[in-house]
């Protein structure tokens, strides 16, 4: 039998979803909460959006597994964003007009969370994504407070830039950015740092996404002559980009989003084309037990360890702050009141957890705030949250962290 990817994927969540809740419960009408898994399982995310899928079936596995989350039991609908704003857009109607879920997570590339944030504004639901252009902070795409970004904002990446770039020594920085929200939001916030610190960017190119070449536009840079060019790239322009650098010969250093300088790059380049890149990403609760715990689902469905894919711990987080604030909002409440306790289960001042278990008998003694396995997770008013950065360098064809940046 052929079944493509979108039914598959559609068909193990309904399949877990039966189980978990039982045909009985079912037939009988039990309450559920339905949520939307709604990920990059190909396109440009595809090497993490697999992984954040089974993360959030997963962690809603275990929620159900424990009682549930506020006297409900979690029902997971899966789709494929494809990396792709139009494809996500289809696929978040779908989720939201047929399936009547009411939240949607994992929604990774900025493109993607800025296409779908009006449809789940629209319908009342949550939002939880992994994207970063700061546009989603605030209105109109968050002017509900209906969404929550786990991963760093591109003005943070920006930063933590500027910081490693300082630390490295670098002097004569340029920048090149893919023309997406995402793209020019890590650039122009590593350019607000470095000038606060006293800095010039000597050239700042913004290029047009699927072309063959970028050999014009690496020109231009090169032509300031930077001892460090930072990108705001994703995995296919960054191969093009860097072979065509290679050929040149240049000596210049490159600072790269994780999410582009990633074992795929190393795979396509080689080592001597990838040797001194610096790749930079938001890095897991690595010490916590909610790691500890989110690890182990990972190696177990996945077959790799958690730390190879940060998108991961964060799914797994999304699902498990989600049902905290279920069950502090209590039985039957609506998605306002479950989002009115996002943060009062999340952020300080209250007894420190590190699982859903944990979290849903420490809350009959009062406030608790889950230390997630992506982050400590202390959403701000905007409903963003501030991760530490991992430093990595590539060497003889591995990447390897060298240490940590906090902003």
């Amino acid at each position: 039998m052929s079944i493509d990817r979108r039914q598959t994927l559609a068909g193990l969540a309904g399949t877990l979803a039966m189980p978990l809740l039982g045909r009985s419960a079912f037939a009988q009408g039990a309450g559920t909460f339905r949520i939307g898994a709604l990920n990059p399982v190909t396109g440009s995310g595809s090497p993490y959006g697999t992984g954040m899928q089974k993360m959030i079936l997963a962690a809603a596995e275990m929620v159900n597994a424990a009682g549930g989350a506020g006297g409900r039991m979690f029902e997971v609908f899966a789709e494929d964003t494809q990396t792709n704003p139009q494809a996500a857009v289809l696929a978040a109607k779908k989720l939201i007009e047929i399936n009547k879920v009411q939240a949607i997570l994992g929604t990774w590339a900025s493109g993607v969370s800025l296409a779908v944030i009006p449809l789940t504004n629209d319908a009342g639901a949550i939002l939880m994504h992994t994207s970063g252009a700061p546009a989603l902070s605030v209105a109109p795409s968050n002017a509900k407070g209906l969404g929550y970004r786990f991963q760093a904002t591109n003005d943070r990446f920006g930063r933590a830039f500027a910081e490693i770039a300082q630390k490295e020594g670098f002097k004569r920085p340029a920048t090149m950015a893919f023309n997406n929200a995402s793209g020019i939001g890590n650039t122009e916030g590593f350019r607000k740092a470095w000038e606060a610190k006293g800095g010039k960017v000597l050239e700042a190119v913004v290029y047009e996404p699927n072309q063959p070449s970028y050999r014009a536009e690496l020109q231009k840079v090169l032509a300031a002559k930077p001892d460090v060019i930072v990108t705001g790239s994703y995995l296919a322009d960054t191969t093009i980009i860097l072979r065509e650098w290679f050929q040149t010969g240049d000596a210049t250093r490159w600072i790269i989003p994780g999410w582009a300088a990633n074992p795929d790059l190393v795979k396509a380049l080689g080592p001597d084309v990838t040797e001194g890149l610096f790749s930079v990403d938001s890095i897991s609760n690595e010490e916590a037990p909610s790691f500890q715990m989110y690890d182990a689902a990972y190696r177990k469905a996945v077959g790799q360890p958690g730390l190879s894919n940060v998108y991961g711990a964060m799914t797994w987080d999304m699902v498990v702050t989600l049902a905290l604030a279920m069950e502090a909002a209590g039985p039957g409440a609506d998605v306002a009141a479950i989002n009115a306790k996002m943060r009062d289960v999340a952020n300080p001042g209250g007894t420190k957890v590190y699982s859903f278990a944990e979290g849903k008998a420490a809350l009959k003694a009062g406030k608790i705030n889950y230390e997630g396995a992506s982050s400590i997770l202390d959403f701000d008013a905007a409903g963003d949250v501030t991760p530490d950065f991992g430093v990595s360098v590539i060497s003889k064809g591995k990447i390897e962290r060298r240490y940590v940046t906090k902003i």
